[in-house]
């Protein structure tokens, strides 16, 4: 009967098959792509992509328009409207 020790013997030992077969893939693929680049005279540059992440503008928070003088819940006014406001009217809640 094989124990867990066992199991835990044989993951371990394919893990460090599969990263071996990664490392010698990933070498062929480069080679390939040296080759590919060496051959047609193309550089990173011509292949379109950028190693530099895209400018990601910061979300500006936006101000509660709404809120529920006993529990102090606050809502924007934009998406689905709470639950604290179900069946009530907004004007009654708006922050002045």
């Amino acid at each position: 009967m094989t124990t867990y020790q066992d199991y835990q013997k044989q993951i371990a030992e394919l893990k460090r098959q599969a990263e071996a077969a990664r490392e010698a893939e990933v070498a062929v693929g480069l080679d390939k792509i040296r080759e590919i680049m060496k051959t047609y005279g193309l550089t990173i540059s011509d292949i379109g992509t950028t190693a530099k992440p895209k400018n990601v503008k910061p979300r500006k928070e936006v101000a509660a328009k709404y809120r529920d003088s006993d529990t102090g819940q606050e809502w924007t006014g934009r998406g689905r409207s709470p639950r604290w406001l179900k069946g009530k009217n907004k004007e009654d809640y708006l922050i002045k």
